[in-house]
């Protein structure tokens, strides 16, 4: 599996925020079906004494087409959702997008309309200074 060009820089985010990368990538599997998401991540809930877990989907969106590549990550993203829910229903999935892609591309109103009806978390990252903001 070829890795997306800002893979690095979302684990190192990820990172400095005090996620401990627990797999790179996660297998998911689902019957015959193997897939694997780009990041598993957990950090310690210290009031609560459990742990959160996520899963990063993380995309550069480098293609000349922006719908296009979106129409093939929210169809990947769903697929992942829908077998991370019979695997490890306690983990949340996020699409890890560039912050210039989210601003020009993700605020346009189709996109904002599908990313909210759809429930897509997402988590923004600067590709200069590999900072993150989430979007939930």
């Amino acid at each position: 599996m070829a890795k997306d060009l800002f893979h690095d820089v979302v684990k190192n985010a990820l990172i400095a925020e005090g996620w401990e990368i627990t797999h790179d990538p996660l297998p998911v599997d689902y019957g015959d079906v193997q897939m694997q998401i780009d990041l598993g991540a957990e950090r310690l809930l210290a009031a609560q004494r459990d742990s959160e877990k996520i899963a990063v989907e993380v995309k550069s969106f480098t293609k000349p087409s922006a719908i296009s590549e979106f129409h093939t990550v929210v169809g990947q993203y769903f697929n992942y959702r829908y077998a991370l829910r019979a695997q490890e229903a306690d983990r949340k999935l996020y699409l890890a997008v560039p912050s210039h892609i989210y601003d020009q591309f993700f605020r346009l109103k189709f996109v904002e309309e599908v990313i909210q009806d759809q429930q897509i978390l997402i988590v923004i990252y600067n590709t200069k200074t590999g900072g993150i903001k989430w979007i939930n």
